[in-house]
């Protein structure tokens, strides 16, 4: 991995972030605030990003590149599109990483520690702060939760086609 230093919070770093669809709702002082938390993290082809039951602080915004998540050693997902983010439900829950994480080819990402939110300069900015991205992941967990509904709704049909399948070859 390579990896750069915190992000300054220059026009030109905060207008390539407002062009990342999960962040368009942020104000300019807001992305402000998430360069000054973040870096530019490069990974090789089938590099581990997140390992399954880590405890890091980091939110990662795709802006190069392709992820695969595996929990379990089974691929549960690939994203692939600017700006698509995971890592989000370690910092809502507290809990360990429920999936591990590698890059397919070489991938770029933003990566947000959200630990370092004390860097912030006011107990409201903070909480302004983690209030838009818990907004944020509230969003998209609804989509990915949607797409898991459907998914599991063919799953079971096919099961249940398997099954009565079974039955009449008996």
């Amino acid at each position: 991995m390579i990896e750069s230093k915190f992000l300054k919070d220059n026009l030109q770093n905060i207008q390539k972030l407002m062009d990342l669809a999960p962040l368009k709702s942020f104000e300019t002082k807001s992305l402000r605030q998430l360069l000054q938390l973040s870096k530019i993290r490069e990974y090789e082809d089938s590099e581990r990003i997140i390992m399954e039951g880590a405890a890091d602080p980091w939110l990662y915004f795709i802006l190069s590149g392709r992820v695969r998540i595996k929990k379990e050693g089974v691929t549960i997902g690939v994203l692939d599109k600017v700006g698509e983010f995971f890592g989000e439900m370690r910092i809502l829950d507290g809990l360990h990483r429920s999936a591990s994480v590698f890059a397919e080819g070489k991938t770029v990402c933003l990566a947000v520690d959200t630990s370092a939110t004390g860097r912030l300069a006011s107990d409201d900015e903070r909480a302004n702060f983690l209030l838009l991205l818990y907004r944020m992941f509230s969003e998209y967990i609804s989509f990915r939760l949607r797409l898991t509904n459907e998914e599991l709704i063919k799953a079971k049909k096919k099961a249940a086609r398997l099954a009565k399948k079974l039955n009449e070859n008996k």
